[in-house]
């Protein structure tokens, strides 16, 4: 297993184990498979863990199983605060106090707010008290380092690692996302502020691999280098050295196996030119079906009305290059979920981002086909829930 160093010297492995989709029998956690596939990646040097409170049992399945083997004290368990709840200082020390219960412990090593996608948002929590808050627990030890992870775009991004003293962040990032969501941007950004970045979504919830287009396919088949689509991504992320950690979703004892191998061989450096450009290649042929052809550069920000340009068009592509789902969730997490609305219909016609934009997009003609699309029933009921609640 290779490693790579945290903020602090720390080791972690450059392969980390995500804990949101462990396998499932009738509906639960199936304990005697989760085991089994958590304690081979930790045998063979795994020693990141990510959970979250929201993720349905998996922060007591870990706690069970790392305190049967008693390897607490010999890895790393970082886990997610719901702030999208938390109202007052009391509910922020109750589901803290029920993390650390669920997991068996009494610390948390990387401790993140779960889905931070704006200034607004850490503004409303520094309100309540948070900073105070993760001082005392840093001060006590109950947290040893604290971080957010992220969906939106590189800017707002930028604009969150500046408002706080974070240890750390996690962002998706693969390479398809290259110039979407936080992006390379936003991945130097945070390397160049001395932090670790830890990566999610490496294959794009699969799409990388199970669902990659017959052109895409073939070109991989063609290339003078063998290697799986899966082990294609993976070393695409370390062979780039701001990449800290890349979390796997690993629910068989393949994948598992087949991780660990390529995370014991990948190195900086490994590919080249002609990797990055085969690859680049890959990215055409899966984005052919491309409603807009936005490269995320994100020269037409920031918008008058707060629209989240690229991220919009993001997820328009995705809707029809993955599906109808895939693009709805990828819009509500980048216009809904955060304290003020991102969305396409913010939009008032100025056309301040068409004289920056050099593809020559028509951008106000697209973001209300977007619009129509993207911002349906659905959508509009999520937003008003969003709002009535005031869940961020």
């Amino acid at each position: 297993m290779n490693y790579r160093l945290d903020k602090y010297g720390n080791k972690i492995s450059i392969l980390g184990f995500g804990c949101m989709r462990f396998a499932q029998s009738k509906g639960k956690i199936n304990m005697e498979l989760t085991e089994r596939q958590i304690m081979s990646a930790f045998q063979a040097g795994v020693n990141y863990f990510d959970t979250a409170y929201i993720y349905s049992g998996s922060e007591t399945a870990i706690g069970e199983i790392f305190a049967k083997h008693q390897i607490r004290n010999q890895l790393y368990i970082a886990t997610k605060l719901p702030h999208y709840l938390i109202k007052n200082e009391n509910k922020l020390e109750d589901l803290f106090e029920e993390q650390l219960k669920r997991l068996q412990t009494d610390y948390i090593d990387y401790y993140l707010m779960h889905m931070l996608n704006d200034v607004e948002t850490w503004n409303r929590l520094k309100a309540l008290g948070i900073e105070e808050w993760i001082a005392k627990k840093k001060e006590t030890g109950a947290i040893r380092q604290i971080g957010f992870s992220y969906h939106g775009n590189s800017d707002m991004f930028c604009q969150l690692l500046d408002a706080y003293d974070w240890d750390f962040c996690q962002i998706q990032y693969n390479y398809l996302d290259e110039n979407s969501q936080a992006g390379r941007k936003g991945l130097n950004y945070a390397n160049a502020k001395g932090l670790p970045v830890i990566i999610m979504e490496p294959l794009r919830g699969g799409k990388l691999v199970n669902r990659l287009p017959e052109e895409a396919l073939n070109i991989f088949a063609d290339y003078k280098t063998q290697y799986t689509p899966a082990q294609w991504a993976f070393r695409w992320l370390w062979n780039q050295p701001e990449v800290t950690c890349v979390l796997s979703g690993m629910n068989s004892d393949e994948m598992v196996r087949d991780n660990i191998q390529t995370a014991s061989t990948a190195a900086v450096g490994e590919l080249g030119p002609d990797e990055e450009a085969m690859l680049k290649r890959v990215v055409k042929a899966i984005n052919a079906k491309m409603k807009v052809g936005c490269t995320g550069c994100g020269y037409c920000m920031p918008c008058p009305k707060n629209v989240d340009i690229p991220g919009t068009f993001s997820a328009y592509n995705r809707r029809y290059a993955e599906g109808k789902s895939s693009g709805f969730f990828d819009y509500l997490m980048c216009t809904a979920l955060r304290k003020n609305s991102t969305a396409a219909s913010n939009c008032i016609g100025c056309g301040k981002c068409e004289s920056h934009c050099p593809q020559h997009i028509a951008i106000r003609e697209e973001l209300k086909n977007a619009q129509k699309e993207l911002e349906g029933p659905i959508y509009r009921i999520a937003r008003k829930i969003i709002e009535v609640f005031k869940i961020f």
